[in-house]
């Protein structure tokens, strides 16, 4: 079996000729951040040469199935040493097979063994918790409701069925009396009708007492357990908090400056449950600590896949835990910076953080060609921060104040608006929802349109119990409206101008697949079955009143497809 020691020769990773041949590649990803004190966009590369060397070790995570049973992110680090020699590095993220310090490997930054026992006695608290709260959750008069009320609710329909009968049959009986009897015959006789009807409310009315009376029990006893479950999760949110502010005041980390600060002191509004564990934050901090000079990083998936993570795919640093320390990480570091990225506008955007372009910028907003596959805002949960918003605000000064005007489809690619003060994303918030934005896309359809022209007005719901799938409900559906004009036929595919009038979510999506008959491609979600490598839908021209330039902008972004 191949053996590392902590710092490694790169020829313990791959031939060394391939080092040699490498060099001269372009990077294919920058870890950034600007540098607190002079607030300079720092960059480290992900070149060819680290993604091999990062290969070479998949290689060995290979050779041994301690590595395959839990999927986590690993990473290398080439680094130059005083010598002028360059050698290797590599990190785990948190704990590899419970442990934290394993031989060959980049320890854990300082401060974790100063909360340990803390950290012990409160995980250990967290775990009672939790158990408390499934046990609750299995309390067996929830279903005894489920079933008793499920019970009380059938017998309600069969009598309200009968009853129903009985009142038709009542209805046909005053109406054969009124026409056969009269005077007091007629009086009686309508009377006992009267007399029914009410003997039928009765009945009614104590059948639902009976309910009330075998329920309410155990609503009480499901209300007393719910009150329980919701103030145990205030007491596992706040011993959460409590351990993560310990950790976050003991872990310290040291730049390329020699400056050293806790976690706290870097990001005193706070950080999520694992900051400081990630491979990037102890590869840097191990470098910095011993005079090594960073000269291109990789991190990467090994071990079973989780959420959207795959084995031995490259991942860029996590939003949320890792790029808010990049910039104070990289400081000090030699300058290595990329080429700048031209804008449409002029001047220079260095680099994009989109993998896009920025196509438009000035002091109060920025417009960005959103690529496909990314999120427009981040999402819910940890593994759905990565997204245009929260690149931006990483990389830009003054990014904490953006703030999005409108979203795209994550499987959508095109213009997307961001706002750089609450000003203007008023204002332009404002013409969105008064239908003064006008709004191109192109889109590609998998198959042939019957009109070459014409509007589509379906009102769109989306059943939360499906999300986000969309669906055309005529009673609860919101009005949707979308102008059509067919561009192209391509072989079996038609391309298609759309223009839509309203903003709903997935509008251009189920006006294509239900309003057109014709799906867009790529668009799994409704229905699309041919083999494509993207959702073919890209939003092309947008164009708004600008309220500080007073003015008409007009944006383009060429369509990819």
């Amino acid at each position: 079996m191949m053996y590392f020691s902590l710092i490694s020769p790169i020829s313990d990773f791959i031939d060394c000729n391939f080092a040699v041949n490498s060099l001269s590649l372009s990077p294919n990803y920058y870890y950034q951040g600007y540098c607190p004190q002079t607030g300079e966009l720092l960059n480290l590369p992900r070149t060819a040469l680290i993604e091999e060397i990062a290969r070479g070790l998949m290689k060995y995570l290979a050779t041994d199935e301690r590595f395959a049973s839990e999927g986590k992110m690993y990473g290398v680090l080439l680094v130059e040493l005083p010598n002028g020699e360059q050698q290797v590095i590599k990190a785990f993220s948190g704990l590899l097979n419970a442990q934290s310090v394993v031989d060959g490997w980049v320890p854990p930054i300082p401060g974790r063994d100063a909360v340990a026992l803390t950290e012990a006695e409160t995980l250990a608290k967290l775990d009672a918790i939790k158990q408390e709260i499934i046990t609750l959750q299995q309390l067996p008069e929830r279903q005894h409701y489920e079933i008793l009320s499920g019970e009380f609710e059938q017998k309600l329909q069969v009598m309200s069925d009968r009853h129903r009968d009985c009142r038709y049959q009542r209805q046909a009986k005053r109406q054969q009396l009124c026409e056969t009897l009269t005077g007091e015959v007629l009086t009686l006789a309508l009377a006992e009708l009267d007399a029914a009807s009410r003997r039928d409310g009765i009945e009614r009315r104590q059948l639902k007492r009976q309910r009330d009376e075998v329920l309410q029990p155990l609503q009480q006893a499901i209300a007393t357990t719910d009150a329980r479950i919701r103030e145990l999760k205030q007491q596992r949110k706040a011993l959460s908090r409590q351990l993560q502010a310990q950790m976050h005041a003991a872990y310290s980390l040291m730049n390329f400056f020699g400056q050293s600060l806790t976690l706290q002191q870097l990001l005193p509004d706070g950080l999520p449950t694992g900051t400081g564990d990630c491979c990037a934050p102890k590869l840097l901090h191990y470098a910095a600590t011993h005079h090594l000079i960073p000269v291109a990083m990789a991190e990467f998936w090994w071990g079973q896949s989780s959420g959207d993570k795959i084995q031995g795919e490259f991942y860029e640093a996590c939003a949320e835990r890792c790029q808010p320390l990049m910039g104070f990480l990289l400081s000090g570091i030699r300058p290595n910076p990329p080429a700048p990225f031209p804008s449409r506008e002029g001047g220079v955007v260095s680099p994009s953080p989109t993998k896009g372009e920025v196509i438009y910028q000035d002091e109060w907003l920025i417009a960005v060609n959103k690529p496909a596959g990314l999120l427009s805002v981040p999402g819910r949960y940890q593994d759905t921060q990565d997204s245009v918003l929260s690149r931006l605000r990483n990389l830009l000064t003054d990014g904490m104040n953006l703030i999005p005007v409108h979203r795209l489809d994550q499987e959508t690619s095109g213009i997307l608006l961001i706002a750089r003060d609450r000003h203007i994303h008023r204002h332009l918030s404002q013409q969105f929802q008064q239908r003064q934005v006008q709004k191109v896309y192109d889109a590609i359809l998998a198959g042939a349109v019957n009109k070459n022209q014409g509007v589509i007005e379906l009102p769109l719901w989306g059943n939360p119990q499906n999300r986000p799938y969309q669906q055309v409900d005529w009673q609860y559906g919101k009005p949707s409206v979308t102008q059509f004009q067919v561009i192209a036929k391509e072989g079996e595919y038609t391309r298609v101008e759309f223009i839509p009038l309203t903003g709903r979510t997935h509008q251009l999506r189920v006006h294509a697949a239900v309003g057109l008959g014709v799906v867009i491609l790529g668009d799994r979600l409704y229905g699309c079955v041919a083999e494509a490598s993207r959702l073919h839908l890209h939003a092309r021209e947008l164009s708004f009143y600008h309220p500080q330039l007073e003015k008409t902008i007009h944006l383009q972004a060429k369509t990819p497809f």
